[in-house]
């Protein structure tokens, strides 16, 4: 695999090695050796997948400690904008995001670490999503973010009035105002 390093310490976009021929083809979707290795020492438990149409935006979300997750992102059919937002506190990128267009060609995944922010807005008809987690969903530890706050300032690649949100992200508030950060001194993987 292919680490792309992003301007955020941790991030990365991840390249599989590709097999193509007349028959199709075949590519490695996770070693476990080979992320703890190049990427960071995780331990995945948990698999999702969504399904979602065009417009469909979900998130800012993340979990907040002690259930903090990692997430490794990736799009099987059509293709989304996947965003991290640095959410720690004192970190040098507070604030800061990064995108990667995640698509069924490309293969690209991407790695959001603890302590971060993560949306996707849906780019096609349709969308097939499918993400690790190194921690258990708890739903008393859900924290999000506002997807349009205007400090952020994310261009997720669809007109606003396209935009399809759950009735819960309708509501999150903003990154100036939130009481919950994660601390960049903190080790978040212990």
């Amino acid at each position: 695999m292919n680490i792309i390093k992003t301007y955020i310490e941790d991030v990365v976009i991840i390249e599989p090695r590709i097999f193509k021929d007349d028959r199709g083809y075949f590519f490695e979707s996770f070693s476990e050796r080979d992320f703890n290795t190049q990427v960071r020492e995780v331990h995945f438990v948990q698999d999702n997948e969504s399904k979602s149409s065009y417009g469909v935006l979900r998130g800012l979300h993340f979990q907040k400690p002690p259930f903090a997750q990692s997430k490794l992102v990736r799009c099987v059919r059509g293709a989304v904008l996947d965003v991290a937002v640095d959410i720690r506190k004192g970190s040098p990128t507070f604030g800061r995001w990064v995108s990667c267009e995640l698509t069924e060609e490309n293969h690209r995944q991407f790695f959001i670490p603890r302590g971060f922010a993560h949306g996707f807005s849906v780019l096609t008809p349709e969308v097939v999503f499918q993400y690790k987690c190194d921690n258990f969903y708890a739903p008393q530890s859900e924290g999000a973010l506002a997807w349009d706050d205007p400090d952020l300032a994310i261009d997720w690649k669809i007109p606003a009035d396209k935009v399809l949100l759950s009735e819960k992200d309708k509501h999150h508030g903003l990154l100036k105002e939130a009481p919950w950060l994660f601390d960049y001194q903190d080790d978040l993987y212990k």
